[in-house]
C-alpha cells in the first residue's frame, strides 16, 4: 500500500495577532469614526442610526466612504483612509455583505486595528465565516466583528431601522464600549 500525504494549504501565519485590540471603552469624548461603502444602503442607515446614538453619549463620529481600490485612486483613497485613521479614536468598519465587500471591509479593519484603535468590522450573517477567515488569513484571527442579518440590503429603511436598533446595544457589547460613566461602573 501506498502511502500519501495530503498538505493543508491553509497554514496557519506564524504572526498571527488573536487579540481583539483595546475595548473601545467609554464612548463619551471620542472620535468614532465609520468606513462606509458605496454599495450598501442599509449600512448607511444603520451607521447613521448609530452615529445619532453615540453622539447623544457625547461622542464625535465621522464617517469616511471608500472608493476605486487601484491605480490613482486606489493610492488616493489608501492615503485618504490613512489620514481618517489618524483623525479617529474608534474605528467601525463595514459591511461585510458580498465576497468582494467582505474583503474589503476586512483588510480596512485590518488596517485600522493595526494602528492600535479599537475596532470592529460589521458583517451580515452570510459572510460571518467568510469575514473571520479573511481575519485569520491577514494575520489578525481576533478582529472584533458584529453580525447582522442577512439579508438587510434589500429591505426598505424602516424595516432595516428596527434591525440597527435590535443590535446596537450588541455592538456595543462586540465592541467593549459603554455610553455612561454609570453603565462602566457596572
Amino acid at each position: 500500500m501506498t502511502t500519501g500525504f495530503v498538505l493543508d494549504p491553509t497554514a496557519n501565519r506564524d504572526d498571527d495577532n488573536r487579540s481583539p485590540g483595546p475595548d473601545a471603552g467609554l464612548l463619551a469624548g471620542k472620535r468614532i469614526g465609520f468606513r462606509l461603502d458605496r454599495m450598501w444602503r442599509a449600512w448607511d442607515w444603520i451607521s447613521e442610526q448609530w452615529a445619532e446614538k453615540f453622539r447623544e453619549a457625547g461622542a464625535e463620529v465621522s464617517f469616511w466612504r471608500s472608493a476605486g481600490r487601484s491605480g490613482d485612486e486606489g493610492d488616493r483613497c489608501e492615503r485618504e483612509y490613512k489620514a481618517f485613521l489618524a483623525s479617529i479614536d474608534v474605528a467601525v468598519v463595514g459591511l461585510a455583505n458580498c465576497g468582494s465587500c467582505t474583503g474589503w471591509t476586512v483588510r480596512d479593519a485590518i488596517t485600522a486595528a493595526n494602528t492600535g484603535l479599537p475596532t470592529t468590522a460589521v458583517a451580515t450573517a452570510n459572510f460571518e465565516t467568510f469575514a473571520h477567515e479573511i481575519a485569520t488569513r491577514g494575520g489578525r484571527s481576533g478582529l472584533r466583528v458584529h453580525v447582522l442579518p442577512y439579508p438587510l440590503n434589500e429591505h426598505r429603511r424602516e424595516d432595516v431601522l428596527p434591525v440597527g436598533e435590535a443590535h446596537f446595544d450588541g455592538m456595543l457589547e462586540t465592541m467593549g464600549a459603554s455610553l455612561a460613566v454609570a453603565e462602566a461602573a457596572e
